[in-house]
């Protein structure tokens, strides 16, 4: 069996200098933004944190291969591969909205091995690794390992959610709207938090209808050493389906039931 552990350490070093570079970046009346083709924003602490992170990886782990959010690269389901969000959560960074975090993966064969999920504005990290578990912790002092919840009832359920568009696309925003009625709490706190939440027991789920690799591979490895189940919308497991709900496991089936298509 393989020991992530000195990967894990890495991705926590990477997010360290990944969190200086944002801090400082975070609320600057000088930050560059810029629109990418897709329309969506990149500033110019999204470029300078994925630089840092290619080259840092260059020198440690030269013959792994790296895909990243802004400057691009192939999925593999051979061997191994980081995948890295310099900035989840973009669009809140440039309006000074806190909930941001750098995602840093290790994937083996496509399959999450490592996870780590740094929020410096939120003063969060959480991070996990192939069978040592989940965990987070607030204030660099105090570290706990995270579980998810035990609510097995949708009726008693909280739900969270990024926004509304993107639903319709599948053909499924009644469904969505339908699945929000039927739990106890629905926030959108949304991005890379609804999963955090998830994994600390916090939220019981969270779903979206058009999501990247880059958004879901260090998620997946944290839901999952939490002891939840994370999949794409139509039950694949993993983070590759371009969708993504995430639940404590005892409501996933419930979930992706209300979401089909063909129901």
């Amino acid at each position: 069996m393989t020991d992530y552990s000195a990967d894990l350490a890495l991705a926590l070093r990477l997010a360290d200098e990944a969190d200086i570079i944002t801090r400082r970046r975070f609320l600057a009346l000088d930050l560059s933004v810029d629109s990418k083709p897709d329309l969506t924003p990149v500033s110019d602490a999204d470029l300078a944190v994925e630089t840092m992170i290619r080259a840092e990886l260059g020198s440690e782990r030269p013959n792994d291969a790296l895909l990243g959010e802004e400057f691009g690269g192939t999925a593999t389901f051979s061997g191994r591969q980081w995948v890295v969000d310099p900035i989840d959560g973009t669009k809140n960074f440039v309006r000074g909205v806190p909930v941001w975090a750098t995602l840093i993966a290790l994937l083996e064969d496509g399959v999450p091995q490592v996870g780590v999920v740094s929020a410096p504005a939120l003063n969060r990290r959480w991070w996990a690794a192939h069978e040592q578990g989940a965990w987070t912790t607030s204030d660099r002092d105090t570290v706990r390992r995270i579980t998810v919840s035990r609510v097995d009832s949708l009726a008693s359920s909280s739900l969270s959610f990024s926004s509304l568009s993107g639903w319709s696309d599948l053909g499924i925003r009644d469904k969505f709207l339908d699945l929000t009625d039927a739990v106890w709490r629905v926030r959108g706190y949304g991005d890379f938090f609804s999963y955090c939440l998830v994994a600390e027991g916090a939220v019981d789920i969270a779903v979206e209808p058009e999501v990247s690799l880059w958004d879901l591979a260090a998620l997946d490895i944290l839901v999952r050493e939490a002891g939840g189940t994370f999949s794409a919308l139509d039950g694949t497991a993993g983070p590759h389906g371009g969708s993504a709900g995430a639940t404590n496991g005892l409501l996933h089936n419930e979930v992706l039931g209300h979401l089909s298509p063909s129901t």
